[in-house]
């Protein structure tokens, strides 16, 4: 073992060759370490970022220019404890450094390191050193060592670990320039090992080197460690190191248990002679006594369902005006267009396009509360309270502890949390995480939950200080957590899980937030939902306006003939007759028949064809329920008309009497908590798995689950 500090922390001049392509530097550390600061930070780009650990699940890259002539390549990868890989999104810093011959092999990486947690971080450190990588320690954090009394002795932590330090703060950027200074050098590999294989483990190890032709022998180690989960080795490379490590009787976990008790041994010698300690805390930290408070075992809960409740109340209260003032704007641009443009193409323009955008659109300031509101909440380290609270509500139903973040996420987007459940190891609970996560409600339900709750439940107050609209949306919210609850249980007992998973989580410092991270995902959420879902949504309500104005042959032509046929005898005034044939050319347009042919197996639910045609197009995705029915509700309508709401508080049944009465406005909203409308989720649960399996099982559980259950409703309240 080199324990000495033989070498000074290296770094020649840049290579002239090194402009034929840009250096490749992968970013490496324990979570919550600040990696994707760092990686803003160099790279100019707006990934992600949170107080919260397990933010990122995959690598993602960008680039760097680092000096007028040398350009980087970036890569940030998923934040871990050490290089033995427990869980899916660990794995893909195993699989990037273990293969030299790759093409992302990086040239050097640089790890970030929490100065405050200084003897936790340098664990994985020293194993990356000890591979022979070439590396730069980010030394993040400063201020809050400071403010500890902690003191870092730089130049002998250069010496003791043979890499250049850079202390910084990647959330102000403090420190970056001196980094890139550092990252434009070539870098040689550390010469200082902090650990090196027992003389015993050296016949197998020699032996795995020279078959593979590796560099080093703590690399060779590694793939005795973990050639089964090594992807890429072949089968008969894997057969061979298995053979190979029976053959010498290798105990994969007793060498890694003692390779861990002889680092921290080293670790502990290096910050004695490099750490001091300048003020001891005698009183209790101030964050101790708030975490008392936030995860207390019954103040904890009341004081999350208070914030919820603030929260839906933001949701209807303050984003009332400026839903109304874009709601009104598109009405008066269409009524405009219709006083003074006539023809088809107006038609087109008015009752598809701008409807279709309205129902988009008029949604923006919803999306941007709902977002700004859980981006603080993660901004000051709130977030991962809560996971801490729901980690004790969702063991007795037999959901892992690390599933708390995916459906934690899921309330904003089902398919970031899947793929956020590569954190747990087990197979079966990560399976069923990835099953039950689209359950919680995601912000593509909004324009739905929004739609259908201002139309039957009165805009008035309850218990003093709440609204009723946000109490029932509250409870929409809450259905879907104790659907996905319901359904882990369940799905628990059909897979017979018994194993014990455990659930360990790092609180992060409280911090007040970054109010430009807080403005960038606002941003970021509502251009995704206007571009993303707009497209969707403004090309499916064209094509339904052509759908419903036009129809089979002679059908339209006759059916009006019969209404007009029908006026004198009924003495109706011109409005009613307008109002009449508008809906008969409609009912015998071509959706009008696609609706029909859909009819039968709705009305139970108390659903007619023209939403029989929206649950059709919001397959796809939800929100593209509303864009559906604001066309459909346009066609033939009279401009003046303007709202949505409007509309849909006009729509009359059979019988004259409103359509949407309370039973069908409920059994639709139970409907849409419980249904799988989302290709994108259908996909990413394919790529997470690996099989048609488990999306086809999610979209027939999901669908049949929300047919029962809106039918249950609408028979009950009919």
């Amino acid at each position: 073992m080199s324990d000495t500090a033989t070498a000074a922390p290296v770094a020649t001049q840049p290579d002239p060759a090194a402009g034929v392509r840009p250096l490749r530097i992968a970013l490496i550390g324990n979570p919550n370490s600040g990696k994707t600061s760092l990686f803003n930070q160099l790279t100019g780009l707006n990934q992600k970022v949170g107080n919260f650990p397990g933010v990122t699940v995959d690598r993602k890259s960008g680039f760097s220019q680092l000096t007028p002539v040398q350009r980087a390549e970036i890569i940030d990868l998923p934040g871990t404890y050490s290089l033995y890989p427990k869980s899916l999104d660990e794995k893909v810093i195993t699989d990037l450094l273990y293969d030299r011959t790759a093409a992302n092999y990086p040239d050097f990486v640089v790890v970030t390191v929490d100065a405050n947690n200084l003897r936790r971080s340098l664990l994985l450190f020293t194993q990356l050193g000890d591979l022979g990588l070439p590396a730069v320690l980010a030394l993040n954090m400063m201020d809050v060592a400071e403010r500890h009394g902690v003191k870092i002795d730089l130049p002998a932590l250069e010496r003791e670990l043979g890499v250049p330090i850079i202390p910084m703060n990647a959330r102000k950027g403090i420190g970056v320039a001196a980094l890139k200074i550092v990252m434009a050098q070539r870098l040689d590999a550390p010469p200082v090992r902090c650990w090196e294989p027992d003389e015993k483990l050296l016949p197998l190890v020699r032996q795995i080197r020279y078959y593979f032709d590796l560099h080093n022998d703590y690399l060779a180690l590694h793939y005795a460690q973990q050639y089964r989960h090594i992807s890429f080795l072949s089968p008969d490379d894997k057969t061979y190191l298995q053979e190979l490590t029976h053959k010498y009787g290798f105990d994969a976990m007793a060498q890694q248990a003692a390779e861990t008790i002889a680092r921290y041994a080293r670790i502990n010698e290096i910050l004695l002679e490099t750490v001091t300690v300048t003020r001891t805390e005698t009183r209790e930290p101030v964050s101790n006594h708030i975490d008392k408070v936030l995860t207390h075992r019954v103040g904890g809960y009341l004081l999350f369902l208070g914030i919820l409740f603030t929260l839906f109340q933001a949701i209807f209260a303050w984003a009332q005006y400026p839903m109304d003032w874009i709601d009104q704007g598109i009405s008066a641009l269409s009524a405009t267009i219709q006083a003074n443009f006539h023809g088809p193409l107006v038609r087109l323009l008015t009752e598809g396009v701008l409807a279709g955008l309205g129902g988009v659109l008029i949604f923006i300031p919803q999306i941007a509360l709902l977002f700004g509101f859980l981006a603080v909440l993660e901004e000051t380290g709130y977030m991962a309270r809560v996971t801490f609270l729901m980690d004790k509500l969702m063991r007795p139903f037999g959901l892992s502890g690390k599933s708390v973040v995916p459906l934690i996420s899921g309330l904003a987007c089902a398919v970031p949390a899947i793929m956020g459940a590569r954190t747990i190891e087990s197979w079966k609970d990560r399976m069923i995480t990835i099953f039950v996560t689209p359950l919680m409600s995601c912000s593509a339900r909004i324009p739905v939950y929004t739609v259908l709750v201002a139309l039957v439940v009165p805009d008035q107050a309850t218990w003093g200080i709440f609204n009723l609209r946000g109490v029932a949306l509250m409870g929409l919210y809450l259905l879907g957590l104790f659907s996905a609850l319901g359904s882990a249980w369940v799905l628990k007992k059909v897979l017979k899980a018994r194993e014990r998973s455990y659930f360990i989580m790092e609180f992060p410092v409280y911090q007040w937030p970054r109010w430009k991270n807080v403005g960038l995902t606002i941003y970021q959420k509502v251009q995704a939902f206007v571009l993303q879902a707009g497209k969707v949504i403004v090309a499916i309500s064209v094509l339904l306006w052509v759908l419903a104005s036009y129809g089979p042959g002679q059908k339209q032509a006759t059916a009006e003939a019969q209404v007009r046929q029908q006026v004198a005898t009924q003495g109706w005034d011109e409005d009613e007759v307008s109002r009449r044939v508008a809906s008969a050319r409609l009912e015998n347009s071509y959706a009008g028949s696609f609706g029909r042919a859909l009819e039968p197996a709705i009305r139970p639910l108390g659903y007619d064809w023209k939403i029989g045609i929206a649950l059709l197009t919001s397959f796809a995705a939800r929100e593209v329920f509303v864009g559906t029915i604001s066309t459909i509700y346009s066609v033939g309508q009279d401009a003046d008309m303007g709202t949505l709401q409007q509309k849909l508080q006009a729509e009359k049944d059979a019988n004259g009497q409103p359509f949407f009465t309370p039973a069908r406005a409920f059994s639709l909203l139970v409907f849409y908590v419980f249904a799988m409308q989302c290709m994108s989720t259908l996909a990413v649960t394919y790529r997470e798995t690996k099989s048609w399996k488990w999306p086809l099982a999610q979209l027939l559980y999901m669908t049949g689950l929300a047919y029962v259950a809106a039918l249950v409703v609408y028979q009950v309240l009919a």
